[in-house]
């Protein structure tokens, strides 16, 4: 069998000598970091090998992936409409697999077992729309949280449960639910018991944004036609260079210190993901919350204020050429950009010899679309890279899942080690749990007082200000 193709990685254009001074990495940065490199591979190494870490093992679990590949099979044509209850990391990987393996919406795969549709919002909007328009007889329904309590996915589940057993009854509704969360803990486990549930366990070891290649992932992907076989093994292939301890040999950790520099010594605090693939566009989405809710924090392990963290966007080209660029070219010198391309797209469409004589559509007869996507990343990159801003290119052979499986375990290491530089824990998020402390005291959850106080005595003091 001829081995599938790696994900590469460009980063010329990351150098001073080409983007100049100031602007670039040189190579006394490189050298400075690779004793720190060869440490954050250790660190992380120990605490994969002691099982604190569980991502980088995923892709070896065959009893997981069994689990996932055997109700899916059962399911398969009993629904037309895969209905995915999360928010955050229980629902952004399920959107980029669907997406990269049967297009972009609205245009799909002629035909998939069954389409996606991912409420990881609690705007009324959207869940009323959806429940205007989808079938509950033909519906089945994954509710998503790791923690079992997640108000916004616990909101969710409650209406469209209500909604269901009102539709189809009970016992059927009950039939039509499947669940995923900790196997030992938290209201949801306890409610898919009692209701007969269909049950996926996320390995308390693994975090909810390194939570994609669990049921997390697998569950939603696997019923709407993903071969998570083939994304399994693209994960599992690069999980070896992944641990090398050469920057040389190992582009996640390459790739985590590059980022780390041009933030903290040359000021790139915003990393742009320009995404020239519609397929690979939500990965990006999926990459923003990985990256930007695991490196941003305010305290470094030491408890010293760091404010440290790169800001992550995403850009769609060629489409975001004629929005964003402008701002990269000639705004603040504060950004990387890091292009992601795909070598092999599946159409290859002509461009008809029409008007031949017109100056505007003579050179482009006879040539095809594939050359003018091609032309116009080639050319964006280039006058960056003029301009002196940094940038950087992965390129995927295909969007499909083994590159998409790879890409998610390089991402899931390079943030690893990131947070390894910047001496952070790379695995909480203490800013985003105060926002749902919060929630919960304003909504009446037992146990918020204080949070209930301070609520009040900041509406006291918006109240007095508004007065003057």
């Amino acid at each position: 069998m001829k081995a599938a193709k790696m994900i590469r990685y460009d980063w010329t254009n990351l150098r001073a000598d080409v983007v100049g001074s100031g602007q670039g990495l040189t190579p006394a940065d490189l050298d400075a970091h690779r004793p720190a490199a060869r440490a954050a591979v250790e660190r992380i190494g120990a605490r994969v090998d002691r099982g604190e870490l569980g991502f980088p093992g995923l892709p070896f679990d065959k009893a997981a992936l069994a689990e996932v590949e055997r109700y899916a099979r059962a399911q398969r044509g009993r629904y037309h409409w895969v209905l995915v209850l999360g928010i955050g990391g229980s629902a952004l990987g399920a959107f980029a697999l669907d997406a990269a393996a049967n297009g972009p919406r609205p245009f799909r795969k002629k035909k998939v077992p069954a389409e996606l549709v991912v409420l990881d919002n609690v705007d009324p909007l959207i869940l009323g729309r959806a429940l205007d328009q989808l079938d509950p007889r033909r519906t089945l329904v994954l509710v998503i949280t790791k923690s079992g309590s997640t108000a916004e996915t616990m909101s969710q589940f409650l209406i469209v449960y209500d909604w269901l057993r009102k539709k189809v009854g009970a016992k059927k509704a009950a039939r039509q639910v499947a669940a995923v969360t900790d196997p030992k803990k938290g209201d949801l486990l306890e409610i898919a018991r009692s209701e007969g549930f269909a049950l996926f366990a996320v390995p308390p070891n693994v975090g909810g944004r390194f939570s994609v290649l669990t049921p997390v992932g697998l569950l939603p992907a696997a019923l709407v036609g993903v071969n998570i076989r083939q994304l399994m093994a693209g994960a599992g292939s690069v999980v070896e260079d992944c641990r090398k301890p050469e920057l040389e040999s190992n582009l996640a950790l390459a790739s985590a210190l590059h980022q780390f520099l041009l933030d903290t010594r040359y000021g790139k605090n915003i990393q742009a993901v320009y995404c020239y693939s519609n397929a690979l566009y939500p990965l990006a989405f999926w990459y923003r919350q990985l990256w930007t809710e695991s490196l941003g924090k305010q305290r470094d392990r030491k408890q010293r204020e760091v404010f440290c963290g790169q800001t992550c966007v995403a850009a769609l080209g060629v489409t975001d050429q004629h929005s964003q660029s402008q701002l990269y070219m000639e705004g603040p010198r504060n950004k990387v950009i890091t292009f992601w391309e795909v070598e092999r797209n599946p159409y290859a469409i002509r461009i008809p010899r029409l008007f031949p004589k017109r100056d505007s559509t003579g050179y482009l007869g006879g040539r095809t679309l594939n050359e003018l996507f091609r032309a116009e990343k080639f050319a964006t990159e280039l006058a960056f890279t003029e301009a002196g801003r940094p940038n950087c290119s992965l390129v995927f052979p295909l969007a499909d899942e083994h590159a998409i499986g790879q890409m998610m375990m390089l991402a899931e290491f390079q943030t690893a080690y990131a947070g390894e530089f910047y001496d952070i824990n790379a695995f909480d998020q203490p800013g985003v749990e105060l926002g749902k402390q919060l929630t919960y005291a304003l909504l009446g959850r037992a146990g918020f007082d204080a949070e209930r106080a301070r609520i009040a005595a900041y509406r006291k003091q918006k109240a007095a200000l508004l007065k003057r």
